[in-house]
Formats: structure tokens, sequence, C-alpha cells
């Protein structure tokens, strides 16, 4: 009986099959992106970030800058001229929780007719 010989036909077939990879591999080849890294000299050129006038509320209602007691137009004063120094500066209001919510409204109110978007308001 007449045996077929498959030795032939598989190499055949494993022609075929790494013809196709290699084409295949060469149709999906990608192109590379040159891409301009920044140095560190633009990293070391920079001002270091600003630390923020932090006003405080304290449990009487008494408006501290710096931890020393402040009348309201002295504390106007005061963040006005922080922030005509330090044009990147922000202010943080830190309140009491105790204190009544219209108080801390109305400073963060005043603070912010000050020092526009630059005033925040500490939660803690």
């Amino acid at each position: 009986m007449p045996e077929v010989n498959l030795v032939p036909m598989i190499d055949v077939l494993m022609s075929v099959l790494i013809f196709f990879i290699v084409v295949s591999m060469t149709l999906t080849l990608e192109e590379k992106v040159d891409v301009e890294l920044p140095s560190n000299a633009a990293s070391a050129t920079q001002a270091p970030p600003v630390p923020p006038l932090i006003v405080k509320l304290d449990g009487q209602g008494q408006a501290l800058v710096n931890n020393q007691p402040f009348t309201e137009v002295e504390v106007g004063s005061q963040v006005e001229s922080y922030l005509s120094s330090n044009e990147e500066g922000s202010v943080v209001l830190q309140a009491d929780p105790l204190l009544p919510y219209e108080q801390v409204v109305q400073t963060l109110a005043d603070l912010k007719e000050i020092g526009g978007g630059n005033v925040s308001l500490a939660i803690d």
C-alpha cells in the first residue's frame, strides 16, 4: 500500500509560514519619534514657591497674621502688602471650628475682595 510522505509538505508549509511572519513584521514597523527631554538647567532657574500668608481666626474672632493679633483693617493692609510683594503668593484663612459660620464667610469674602483668586479656606 502506498504511503504519503508528509515531510516535504511540512517543509513547504513551514517555509510559507515563515514567509508570512517575516512579511507581516516588516509591514508593522513603528517609526521613531524624536523627543527632546527638558534639561535640568530649566528646573534650576525656577524660583522656589512662595509660602502662603496664613490668617488665623481664633475662638474669639481675633485675626492673627504670623501669630500676631491684628484688627480687620490691619489684616487688610498686611494682605495687600504681602500680595504686592509676592504676586504668586496666596492667602489661607484658618478659622476656629467653633466660630459662627457667618463670621468666617464674611472674613473670607473680605480677604477675597483684597486678594482676588489667591485666597482660600483651610479645612482642618
